[in-house]
């Protein structure tokens, strides 16, 4: 296979947007949708809502955490068997869910199995969209990611109809169907050779590199202190507006209003990526800003109508920072080394995803009302932004490379090139 100086920037790129499209849709589509299931479990089961509850936490857990095991073996394999074998296991485990006799079932079943092919299934399909793209990369990355937002809005209705006319065990059955398509989605990741492929080395040799690579480090840790307040809204803010007075419906209807601005951001957000000169680095660190404000003034925000605005603002900006999220970690390690970089933010940044909300919880539990948890959580994400500043080339007037690693510490490879013999010079 010939091997590309650069990405392409289109062509076959703009199919895999279509199959990140859908992939992210199936994944955590599904995952913000499954809650219509917990009400089933906890009636099927007779068991407490906390134990139900780690269904889909351990689903979520192995699915960040086995990001890395995905992306090493997409960088030996290609991104199209590893993606349609994590399909095969996600529907695998639904499957099997169907048939569960007890929570542990569910545990192995959705959580670590169908957990496992989500892990198979997200970081490679992104990484492969990377390399795809570099002038339009922000615009790819939006684009493939508002299936997030979509089919939230699409599956839960769906998949209470479903309960409703066939009962969860039938649901599931179809759910593990539906799940089935990831493995269409991994067929249309076409491998795509770089010049740049040949000098990253093996899976082992490229985390050993990003280990010492500084503004990869630096930029791990932004993305986890983010990742720690960026979900408090979707966990507490119900909960906080009616502390406030406001009736159930209209506070979840509050965050229907986030999900649509979100969509919108993320659709801007990618086309602002493309379009204004200097690093993507900066604009993540804008949309981090405003994200940050937006959640330490909701506590202060009384008046229905103020909510609704920060409701929005807060949908828009943080809707707005995740593609260009994406965007901005090939800029930091290269192409090449796009899978296993993904893999590892993912795995690490997960620890900020996981001790938010228990946090949020804990804050509320201490004070008696939600104000420091909302507070905490902008703070969380103004210091991200802040150690945004540190990447390399922020305040540089020009973008950086796109497909070119930055500062990135390469080890010499150990390869002897013979020297021709010249004549009057035997062997010994």
């Amino acid at each position: 296979m010939a091997r590309r100086a650069e990405p392409p920037d289109g062509g076959w790129g703009w199919m895999v947007v279509l199959s990140a499209f859908f992939q992210s849709a199936l994944v955590f589509g599904v995952l913000r949708s499954f809650g219509v299931f917990f009400v089933e479990f906890v009636a099927a089961f007779e068991e407490q809502a906390a134990r139900v509850s780690w269904i889909a936490s351990i689903g979520i857990a192995v699915q960040q955490f086995g990001s890395p095991i995905g992306s090493a073996l997409s960088t030996k394999l290609g991104p199209r068997p590893v993606v349609m074998t994590g399909g095969i296991l996600a529907a695998l485990g639904m499957l099997l869910a169907s048939f569960a006799t007890s929570l542990t079932h569910l545990y192995l079943s959705i959580g670590l199995l169908s957990g496992s092919g989500w892990a198979l299934t997200f970081t490679p399909t992104l990484a492969c969209l990377s390399r795809y793209f570099s002038r339009r990369r922000s615009l790819a990355m939006g684009l493939a990611l508002t299936g997030v937002g979509l089919s939230s809005f699409a599956f839960a209705p769906l998949f209470q109809w479903l309960i409703s006319n066939y009962a969860w065990r039938g649901a599931l059955l179809l759910v593990s169907a539906l799940s089935l398509h990831l493995m269409a989605c991994g067929a249309l990741l076409r491998p795509l050779s770089l010049t740049e492929d040949t000098s990253v080395g093996g899976p082992g040799a490229q985390l050993t590199s990003l280990f010492h690579h500084g503004p990869f480090l630096r930029y791990t840790i932004a993305l986890t202190l983010i990742n720690t307040g960026y979900f408090i809204p979707y966990v507490h803010l119900v909960a906080h507006l009616q502390d406030l007075g406001w009736d159930p419906l209209p506070a979840a209807f509050l965050l229907s209003v986030a999900a649509i601005s979100d969509l919108v951001g993320r659709v801007a957000s990618g086309w602002l990526g493309d379009a204004v000169p200097g690093p993507v680095a900066r604009l993540l660190m804008l949309w981090t800003t405003l994200t940050g404000v937006s959640l330490a003034l909701f506590p202060v925000a009384q008046a229905p109508t103020i909510l609704v605005v920060l409701a929005v603002a807060y949908g828009f900006t943080s809707g707005a920072l995740t593609p260009v999220a994406f965007s901005v970690l090939p800029e930091l390690v290269g192409t090449g080394r796009i899978y296993c970089g993904l893999g590892l933010v993912q795995m690490i940044e997960s620890i900020g995803g996981l001790l938010g909300a228990p946090l949020s919880g804990y804050l509320r539990d201490v004070t008696g009302n939600y104000t420091a948890s909302f507070m905490v959580a902008g703070a969380f994400l103004l210091a991200g932004s802040g150690v945004l500043t540190t990447l390399p080339h922020f305040f540089s007037c020009t973008s950086a490379s796109t497909s070119r690693p930055q500062d990135l510490v390469i080890e010499p490879l150990d390869t002897k090139i013979p020297l021709p013999k010249e004549e009057g010079l035997g062997e010994d």
